[in-house]
């Protein structure tokens, strides 16, 4: 029988200690970010009152890693999403964020598997753990986000098919670059 992935469940106490229900010990932000970057789910909910306080939290995690110089959100990109809520944009935000996300994690899969196709040295002794390391490398710069920085099954296309969709992805690790040399400076 499958097993059903459940989130982690985390309870917060009146003292503000939050509590793994799964290890039955106390955890910090930074063990529920470890649990995040995993790949883990997680849920945290108040004990008194059965409120979700879990983006709460996820916020503060995040709030964290930027005030110790961890930034990933770029300022105008921080200033935007205030103004978000305060405009009619907020019932838009939300989808145009999780789709960019979705693009991004598409457009890694694809890079590291064309990485490993369109290279002749891919077959040498040593590359499978030189593309180990590279996926490890991807899946530290995002946060281990599920999917990303993860190389697809191999599917059986035809290769004139590959040829085109090699192009359409050389394209999009372009604009991928583009973008993250205009997020650097």
């Amino acid at each position: 029988m499958a097993e059903t992935k459940k989130p982690l469940l985390i309870k917060r106490y009146a003292s503000r200690r939050l509590y793994n229900t799964e290890t039955s010990d106390y955890v910090t932000l930074e063990d529920i970010a470890e649990f995040i970057r995993d790949g883990r789910e997680v849920q945290i909910i108040d004990l008194k009152s059965g409120d979700d306080l879990t983006r709460q939290y996820l916020l503060q995690i995040i709030a964290e890693h930027e005030s110790r110089g961890e930034s990933v959100l770029p300022l105008n990109v921080l200033n935007d999403l205030v103004r978000s809520y305060t405009t009619q944009a907020t019932s838009v935000v939300p989808e145009f964020l999780a789709a960019s996300f979705e693009m991004l994690r598409d457009g890694q899969s694809k890079m590291l598997e064309n990485m490993t196709k369109a290279n002749p040295m891919a077959s040498m002794p040593g590359m499978d753990a030189m593309r180990a390391q590279q996926e490890a490398f991807m899946k530290a710069m995002t946060g281990n986000l599920p999917g990303m920085g993860t190389t697809p099954e191999k599917s059986d296309t035809r290769a004139d098919a590959d040829d085109d969709n090699l192009g359409d992805i050389k394209k999009q690790l372009a604009e991928l670059q583009e973008k993250l040399a205009k997020l650097g400076k």
